[in-house]
């Protein structure tokens, strides 16, 4: 059997490149996140997830899903999996 994943509209930013959205400072303020580096130059974090704990270094994206859960992506997988979504 072979599957599509879904279309859904999840929010993303590149760690130590983008600024950092109210998510994911909001979840850093309750501890679910820890940083490393200074704030415009992170240089990883790790993520408090279901899974247990995930790293994410700088430039990979940190992806927040339907659900509000928070994940790192490495580049590579973020390219093949998603596009940019532009409000019309």
């Amino acid at each position: 059997m072979k599957f599509r994943k879904k279309p859904v509209v999840i929010e993303a930013f590149c760690l130590g490149i983008d600024p950092m959205p109210d998510w994911f400072c909001d979840a850093r303020s309750a501890s679910r996140i820890r940083t490393y580096g200074e704030y415009n130059h992170l240089t990883h974090c790790e993520i408090e997830t279901l899974e247990g704990t995930m790293d994410g270094f700088r430039g990979d994206y940190i992806i927040q899903g339907v659900k509000g859960e928070i994940y790192p992506c490495r580049p590579d997988i973020f390219d093949m999996t998603y596009e940019e979504v532009f409000d019309e």
